[in-house]
């Protein structure tokens, strides 16, 4: 669904060349949920930019849907849905009328662009908001009906660029039941940024962290955890010297610190390896007071990797 090889975008700023996107490598399957996660100012933008033929490539190459980017553009617009970080409707115009015009853009005829229109109305749980103006609306329900302006064709793919940047932890949770229940429905491949941690980490399938235009990650959430950050033991003991003694020699352990009376390591399956580490405890007469597993996060990913915090970099 999407392939690119290799992309790069450059701009010019004050008499120096910036490359915003440097060599994108991607591949995206048909009805995949992805998410592109990094902080402001990684490419995130830019690269959706580019897939959407709003913004040429530099040098690269990229098929999205079978169609090339530049010689094919007009085929690729046919396929896609693109909904971007500021609101699509005219404020003044009525809901139903923007869905409508929507669909006589893409060429129906007037029966068929209504009928779209109420389907997706009734989609999107905007039904009882038709007759009013866009500007009306709350930020919930103008997102939504964003994303149904992006769907009046049917696209294969949708694009969704920080979807709920802004909104409510209650309209974000809203505006999600209503993209997972298109994806199930329709079968929309869905490729989306967002810096929202929690977002990519219990909603999309697969995780592509780009940093600086590059891509330093691309898996599922959890293997990336698991693999790049791991979980956090913590033993509270009578002997914290010996007892990281002992910690060091779990096979896996890494990053064994002594802070105070406690002891402090990372290891790829903490349910698992701190019961081993319990008993070796035990064996070597050393108390242990108090034990904790602490499940990491794609920012603990993101550290690993880089040395900063996501959050902090995103703010």
């Amino acid at each position: 669904m999407i392939r690119t090889r290799g992309l790069t975008r450059r701009f010019k700023v004050k008499r120096r060349v910036v490359d915003a996107v440097r060599g994108l490598d991607l591949d995206v399957a048909k009805g995949e949920l992805v998410a592109f996660l990094g902080p402001n100012g990684a490419g995130k933008s830019t690269s959706l930019r580019m897939l959407t033929t709003l913004l040429p490539p530099t040098s690269g190459e990229a098929r999205i849907a079978g169609h090339d980017i530049r010689s094919d553009a007009a085929a690729v617009r046919r396929r896609i849905g693109y909904v971007g970080q500021g609101n699509g409707a005219g404020p003044y115009f009525r809901v139903r009328d923007e869905l409508v015009t929507q669909g006589r853009c893409h060429g129906f005829t007037p029966a068929e662009s209504r009928r779209r229109a109420d389907d997706l109305l009734a989609t999107m749980e905007l039904e009882d908001l038709a007759d009013r103006p866009a500007g009306t609306l709350s930020g919930g329900q103008r997102r939504r009906l964003d994303i149904a302006l992006g769907l009046v064709h049917r696209p294969e793919l949708l694009f969704l660029d920080e979807p709920s940047s802004g909104l409510d932890p209650q309209n974000r949770a809203n505006l999600w039941e209503h993209i997972l229940r298109l994806r199930d429905q329709l079968g929309t491949t869905v490729f989306l940024t967002t810096h929202y941690l929690e977002e990519a980490d219990t909603k999309a399938e697969r995780v592509v962290v780009i940093d600086h235009g590059r891509i330093i990650a691309d898996d599922t959430a959890e293997r990336l955890k698991a693999n790049l950050a791991g979980d956090r033991l913590t033993v509270v003991t009578d002997n914290a010297a010996r007892a990281a003694r002992i910690a060091d020699r779990i096979p896996l352990a890494r990053e064994v610190v002594v802070d105070g009376d406690a002891v402090r390591l990372r290891v790829p399956d903490g349910s698992a390896v701190l019961p081993v580490l319990l008993r070796a405890l035990d064996a070597a007469t050393v108390d242990v007071r108090t034990a904790e597993v602490r499940r990491p996060t794609l920012d603990d990913v993101f550290l690993a990797l880089t040395g900063r915090s996501l959050r902090e970099s995103a703010a």
